[in-house]
């Protein structure tokens, strides 16, 4: 392992490097301003969308374009959208830190995270300088709400295939658009949709800007949905749709390429909304455990309920932590490509697309996490978590969409180690060497000397173990596999959970290290404990998973090497995590929320 020399890692090089606390960004750190951004988004939400959720989740007629639009007075849509163009500028870790306080606003959250991020940013990204004139200022103030049309019935993963064709009109003014789009968000009061279709027989999609008002588009009725219930989802048909040629978005046949570096965008950015969720809902759990009494006392009393707590609380912190990490590094690589001289918004596309790896395990483990956090709040409410009447019920069905929108979590884990074999293979990441070097590690007499332990010390070596379990697995599983690596689909989701769990590991690390050069170890006692759960339990979790993958393709005297490299690469120090869930459960009950 080497020590990374300069502030900016390259997207994917958390597995051959080490960071170093100073140079992370951590949730602690945020500004006065940003943090009364920050509570402008959380005034909106108790004063507009809270008192309003059951009115939402039947989508009474006009209210959640009229809640955008009162987003939009406050500026909230337009966070990120640079000043000329009628937004704040503002940067990327402040345009996250407003998605994840809206991300408590249930369906409301959906809505407007698919206007500004999906529904906005392809035209901002890649639209010309007329498109966005004319586009950009009225999505930033809500006056034309936005919409995204990709998914088709037999093209959802597979987006590429899909069948929306267009076709160019005899007078070479206008591309007339046929096809089916479904699940699409903001669907039935959307003006602007941001459409993937084939130019003729071309291979791949383009992608074009089209008004309702062009005409022929027509709207399903609202779908039946398991949860987010007021959001709007319907199928969009395309009818002889004249798109005026102007308004084909990008380069014939970018529209792929568009649709890719969008979703980047939009996992990281559903990992932001997915923690405030987590938030808010961890937050009611402590407070009605606070309230129901059972056996003469608060059930929060209880060490079932502390457990629940407390574990949910890691979760959220730990992933939080994972989430700001890469915000920050996809901002210091923006800035690192706008000094050298590239234009501001295609920098910022670039800076995202560097850390696709980590945008994916973002998505896969906030959405998780909230899955968690949701059913620990039903259960921690009993029977009532299963009523209506309380919010548990609408929190726990609103969770579920998170693990399919932005690519479902199993198309992602395989992409994580996709992109990451990919960028070894161009040189752009040195996996063979690392690998190489834990092989002869293994081959080798283990290191058996001590050296002086620091407060962090011990759980530094053991996420660079974690890192070489990971190095292990993945450089033999290439070797035997080559070729046919792709198609071991239970192999590669079990190297991705070993990856996710060791950057969240990593980055949890990092954020409690940076925590406490600024406040001091007593100050962070709650802290400390939530890393050495966390650590500990991950140890466990990545033993599983390695353990899995190796048996699935080594046999012999090289399954046995292996083991016994895993067991060293996985071993901890066994800490009394009931006593560390208590003090951390403590802590979140006397201030009745998530206070962390």
């Amino acid at each position: 392992m080497t020590t990374a020399t300069n502030l900016t890692l390259k997207g994917g090089e958390f597995l051959i490097k080490e960071s170093e606390a100073q140079d992370v960004f951590i949730p602690e750190q945020w500004n006065e301003e940003q943090l009364m951004v920050a509570n402008t988004c959380l005034t909106f939400l108790d004063q507009e969308v809270i008192p309003n959720l059951s009115r939402i989740e039947v989508q009474e007629e006009g209210l959640m374009p009229a809640l955008l639009d009162k987003a939009g007075e406050l500026g909230l849509l337009g966070i990120s959208i640079p000043e000329e163009l009628g937004g704040f500028g503002k940067d990327f870790t402040t345009s996250m830190l407003v998605t994840e306080k809206l991300g408590g606003g249930g369906s409301f959250a959906v809505a407007i995270a698919a206007h500004t991020g999906i529904g906005a940013l392809p035209t901002l990204y890649y639209g010309n300088a007329a498109q966005k004139a004319k586009y950009i200022p009225k999505f930033a103030s809500g006056e034309w709400k936005a919409a995204y049309c990709l998914t088709e019935p037999s093209a959802g993963s597979d987006a590429n295939s899909g069948k929306t064709k267009a076709v160019l009109s005899a007078d070479g003014k206008h591309y007339i658009l046929n096809g089916q789009k479904m699940w699409i968000t903001n669907g039935g009061f959307a003006d602007v949709f941001t459409v993937f279709a084939k130019i003729d027989n071309d291979e791949n999609l383009s992608a074009f800007i089209v008004e309702k008002s062009f005409g022929g588009i027509t709207l399903n009725a609202e779908e039946h949905k398991m949860g987010i219930k007021g959001s709007s989802t319907r199928q969009v048909f395309f009818n002889d749709c004249k798109v005026p040629v102007e308004n084909l978005l990008s380069d014939r046949e970018n529209g792929f390429k568009i649709a890719v570096n969008i979703l980047n965008l939009g996992r990281i950015k559903l990992a932001g909304a997915t923690i405030g969720g987590s938030k808010v809902t961890l937050s009611q759990a402590i407070n009605y455990a606070n309230e129901r009494i059972q056996f003469g006392k608060p059930i929060s009393k209880y060490g079932a309920i502390k457990y629940k707590i407390a574990e949910s609380a890691i979760r959220i912190y730990a992933t939080e932590a994972a989430t700001y990490r890469a915000s920050y590094n996809m901002e210091e690589a923006t800035n690192a490509l706008i000094a050298g001289g590239m234009e501001e918004l295609k920098a910022k596309l670039k800076g995202v697309e560097q850390f696709a790896v980590e945008a994916a395990i973002l998505k896969v483990h906030a959405s998780e996490v909230l899955d968690y956090v949701v059913d620990e709040g039903v259960q921690i409410y009993g029977g009532m978590g299963y009523s209506a009447e309380a919010p548990m019920d609408r929190a726990y069905r609103d969770s579920r969409i998170n693990r399919i929108f932005e690519g479902t979590n199993e198309i992602n884990r395989m992409l994580i180690v996709d992109m990451m074999l990919k960028r070894a293979m161009k040189g752009e990441l040195d996996l063979l060497t690392a690998a190489t070097n834990v092989g002869k590690e293994l081959m080798g007499i283990p290191d058996f000397s001590s050296s002086e332990k620091t407060l962090f010390s011990e759980e530094k070596k053991y996420i660079i173990n974690f890192k070489k379990a990971i190095l292990m697995v993945t450089g033999s599983a290439v070797k035997k596999l080559m070729a046919t690596l792709s198609k071991e689909q239970e192999l590669l989701m079990n190297i991705a959970d070993m990856t996710i769990e060791t950057y969240v590991c990593e980055s949890l690390q990092l954020r409690v290290e940076k925590l406490v050069s600024i406040r001091g170890e007593e100050a962070c006692k709650e802290q400390l404990e939530m890393m050495r759960v966390y650590l500990n339990d991950a140890a466990d979790r990545i033993h599983k998973s390695a353990k899995e993958a190796i048996n699935s393709f080594a046999e012999g005297d090289e399954r046995n090497v292996m083991l016994i490299g895993l067991k060293r690469f996985t071993k901890t120090e066994g800490i009394n995590t009931t006593a560390a869930r208590r003090v951390i459960a403590d802590r979140l009950i006397k201030e009745n929320k998530y206070c962390f």
